[in-house]
């Protein structure tokens, strides 16, 4: 071969190689493009996804995610606004019903000291009229018990002159008006009388209202008046 075939052949040898590289390049430089593309399809879908772009179901997920603090702290308000208001309510119905229970017994206790005074008042025994005068001051006050002891004396001749004998009973009783120290009652009753001549009266039925007064730690008859 001559000097000019070799450098013929030396040349196209060198372009072939030359050839051969840039498609290799070529080659790789498509390989990088799609893996590129690849892994931006990928990341991009996935950040799409994750800000509810491109799924819908995700996108309703996260706003109920980002909703749940808000109604937690609502809910937890709405618990602590109910605890209190039932705690009121508890209170003033335990507080109501105190006072009911206070004002019964308040009541019962007027009522029964009433039924007593009258009994007191309207049960005469001559054969202890004194006595039964003393129960009757004991029992009373004001311008009742001043009024009655001026006039102690004459009842208790009478009384034993007349040998007279009264027994009464209490049919009922009622608080009309009151106040933590002081009761009007209410009260229907019925007597007889016997006396020396051995006459026995029948039953007499009464009504009465019995103004009472606290005085310290007892009740007494401050007025009493007869009533049709």
């Amino acid at each position: 071969m001559s000097k000019t075939g070799t450098l013929v052949a030396l040349a196209e040898a060198e372009a072939a190689e030359a050839e051969a590289v840039a498609t290799e390049a070529r080659a790789r430089a498509v390989r990088l493009q799609e893996e590129a593309e690849n892994a931006d399809a990928d990341g991009g879908g996935q950040s799409r996804s994750d800000h509810g772009a491109v799924d819908p179901g995700v996108s309703r997920l996260a706003r109920v995610r980002d909703l749940v603090p808000g109604w937690r702290r609502l809910a937890a308000v709405a618990v602590v606004v109910c605890s209190c208001a039932l705690l009121a309510l508890s209170a003033l119905m335990i507080r109501q019903h105190r006072h009911v229970q206070a004002d019964q017994r308040q009541r019962a206790e007027f009522v029964a000291v009433a039924r007593q005074v009258v009994v007191t008042l309207m049960s005469i025994d001559y054969n202890d009229a004194e006595g039964a005068v003393q129960r009757i001051v004991d029992n009373s006050t004001g311008p009742f018990r001043t009024e009655f002891q001026g006039a102690a004396e004459d009842f208790v001749k009478v009384s034993k002159d007349a040998k007279v004998t009264t027994q009464a009973t209490v049919n009922a009783a009622a608080v009309e008006s009151m106040t933590p120290d002081s009761a009007v009652v209410l009260v229907a009753a019925s007597s007889t009388v016997t006396n020396a001549a051995g006459a026995e009266d029948a039953p007499r039925r009464w009504r009465l209202t019995v103004d009472l007064q606290r005085e310290g730690d007892q009740i007494k008859m401050s007025k009493v008046e007869f009533v049709p």
